[in-house]
């Protein structure tokens, strides 16, 4: 569809073409250049939407008889009624780029023009609104950059927070608070606000309560509760020097729940009953409905945490929730969201040996964790994130792994579950930090994220916002569409585009109908704003045709992924009996080595016993040598035993001795 458009964003968009049409100026010279760009009756129109979107509905008296053309300037403008400025602009960008469509007009060059302290966007002459390219572009209001996706540091003013870290942030109307925090080790308890209209800094002066001053402390969060307070959760913090028997500066874990009213300008401490968690530090802390659910975060013994608690902000009631299925490993600085107000969230967070990238889901309902697969680009792991959720999508910042810090925006689609990148930014960053803290606002009517201090080897406070696109929302969303999924979305997009056309039938036809009906005089322009409709009407049309064939390529698509998804299947069928015969084949073989192996076991019992006998059979040989050499020996001697004289001697036989001699 053609669109008039420059990329600008209202109003700045209309101002632009305004500008070009001839309004904006002294009231002689705007009729004079309106009237040099287009016909009387097209002129009288944007005339009125002009008026009708700068000033308002018609409220001054209709002029004397003898000025025709003011006459006829007060009927278009009163015949506009009560319509809205946002609406009066839309159709004077509609009308008027269509009337000057034939005008080889391209590349508009904006210039920035003051009017009464804000800044206008004008068309230098013989240059045309063009269609939009989705080219980021600046805003001169505040001087804050509008890109989308991107982050961009604004203009702050005001005497600037201390740099810190582990603070707790949270926004009540426009102004985002900050408390507490970090700062090299010292624990801090100041209240800040920034003003996201002016982008200017100021500490908020406490007043001194019943309690006094709130004890410094960080790692706690920070929770908006109505128009008027801020709910401070949990965190640690570090005993005054005179309470501390050594002089120690030893962590006190307190898991109190304080409450600041923005109207006195006081802290006290809210009573609670039931039973309370234990004291921790680094938990999270969602809001969901009218109760606060805290998971994890580190005890006072250093120990980390995995338990769920909930605390009824009605009835200030503590009470632990008794889960099913399996919960996450313990940890602290995670993060946490809650999608559907059934659905909470848990990513990342880190030990005392390493840090996480995994993401668990409670469902609030049936009291069950789970751990769902990811899907596109998982984040690696990280601790000390900061997030945010827009809708259904879930805006992460930050963190680090306990070597550097983490230089990504990623976003999950919670529906579909699935990760994609927004942006990077350098290592060492100001965002590539742990510990800061993350708000959603907006700006110009747009959702801008805001980001606030960090550590990354330094503290910082440093103010950097991001205006997620629908680019960036819609890409996860994409991703995690399946085929029969897509061919829905453009199904909905044809009945979208005939619900355009009535609507756009109907509304626009009465809109101007009753512009005209007015004015006796300008039936002239009612054929031009017909000729404006039928362009726009063939546009829609031109449109759905592409669609309807965009539909029908996604069906022919759809056809081809289930023939090859059947044919996978035959395939698959197919490895599986060969799986399953090789596994016989295996299961064969291996009964087969079995009996091998007893069989080689049989024979190496069978050596073993042979070597025995052989060793048995050895000893008998020597035994019956011995035998038969002891008898050789003894049969000599017998056959020798008379004989004396020399040869006995001889022989070494002694000679035998005559009993009677002895």
């Amino acid at each position: 569809m053609a669109r008039v458009s420059s990329g600008l964003a209202y109003p700045d968009r209309f101002y632009a073409a305004a500008a070009y049409a001839g309004f904006g100026g002294s009231p002689n010279s705007s009729a004079k250049g309106v009237s040099s760009k287009f016909s009387n009756d097209a002129a009288l129109l944007l005339y009125a939407l002009y008026q009708q979107a700068t000033v308002g509905p018609c409220n001054i008296p209709k002029p004397r008889g003898w000025s025709p053309v003011e006459q006829s300037k007060w009927t278009s403008w009163s015949g506009l009624g009560n319509m809205a400025s946002t609406e009066a602009m839309r159709l004077f960008l509609w009308i008027a780029g269509f009337v000057i469509s034939n005008e080889k007009i391209h590349n508009p060059k904006v210039e920035p023009v003051a009017e009464n302290g804000h800044t206008k966007s004008t068309l230098a002459e013989n240059d045309y609104l063009s269609e939009t390219q989705d080219k980021d572009v600046l805003s001169e209001g505040l001087g804050v950059v509008n890109i989308y996706d991107q982050w961009v540091a604004p203009p702050v003013s005001g005497t600037l927070p201390k740099a810190r870290y582990e603070h707790g942030a949270a926004v009540i109307d426009d102004k985002m608070y900050v408390f507490g925090g970090n700062h090299n080790g010292r624990y801090l308890n100041d209240l800040q606000v920034l003003d996201l209209r002016s982008w200017t800094w100021a500490k908020v002066n406490i007043q001194l309560g019943n309690e006094g001053l709130i004890t410094p402390c960080a790692g706690h969060s920070l929770i908006p509760r109505g128009r008027n307070k801020l709910l401070s959760v949990a965190g640690h913090a570090k005993d005054p020097p005179e309470t501390l028997q050594d002089n120690s500066q030893c962590l006190a874990f307190i898991i109190t729940v304080k409450e600041f009213d923005l109207q006195t300008c006081t802290w006290s401490t809210l009573k609670t009953c039931g039973k309370p968690p234990v004291s921790r530090g680094g938990q999270s802390v969602t809001l969901v409905g009218s109760i606060l659910v805290i998971f994890g975060g580190q005890d006072a013994k250093r120990s980390h945490l995995n338990d769920l608690h909930i605390l009824d902000l009605e009835s200030m009631t503590w009470d632990e929730m008794d889960t099913l299925g399996v919960p996450p490993s313990p940890r602290s600085d995670h993060a946490a969201a809650v999608h559907a107000e059934r659905y909470l969230l848990i990513f990342g967070g880190g030990s005392h040996a390493t840090c996480f990238n995994d993401l668990h889901v409670f469902d609030l309902q049936t009291m069950e964790w789970s751990r769902p697969i990811q899907q596109g680009e998982i984040p690696s792991p990280r601790a000390g994130h900061a997030s945010v959720t827009i809708g259904e999508n879930w805006f992460i910042v930050g963190g680090g792994d306990n070597k550097s810090g983490v230089s990504e925006t990623v976003v999950l689609n919670m529906s579909t579950l699935v990760w994609s990148v927004v942006t990077s930014v350098q290592r060492g960053a100001p965002l590539a930090s742990e510990g800061s803290s993350l708000v959603l606002s907006s700006f110009s009517g747009e959702d801008i994220l805001v980001s606030f201090g960090g550590y990354n080897g330094r503290y910082n406070n440093e103010v950097n916002i991001l205006k997620p696109s629908h680019k960036s929302t819609l890409q996860s969303k994409l991703m995690g569409t399946s085929v029969p999924d897509s061919i829905a979305a453009v199904q909905n997009a044809t009945n979208a585009t005939r619900d355009v056309e009535s609507e756009l039938e109907t509304d626009q036809e009465g809109k101007i109908r009753e512009i005209i009906m007015d004015n006796a005089d300008s039936e002239p322009m009612i054929k031009k704003v017909g000729e404006t409709h039928d362009h726009l009407l063939t546009t829609l049309k031109a449109e759905k045709e592409e669609l309807e064939l965009s539909l029908n390529k996604e069906k022919m698509q759809t056809l081809d992924l289930k023939q090859e998804l059947m044919e996978a299947e035959t395939r698959n069928t197919d490895l599986y009996k060969e799986l399953q015969s090789v596994r016989g084949q295996l299961a064969a073989e291996q009964s087969r080595c079995f009996k091998l192996e007893v069989d080689v076991a049989e024979f190496r019992q069978k050596l073993q016993m042979l070597d025995t006998l052989k060793r048995e059979l050895e000893l008998l040989r020597r035994q019956k040598a011995a035998s038969e050499q002891a008898a050789l020996n003894a049969k000599q001697r017998q056959n020798g035993g008379g004989g004396g004289g020399v040869w006995g001697w001889l022989a070494g036989t002694p000679p035998t001795q005559n009993v009677n001699d002895s």
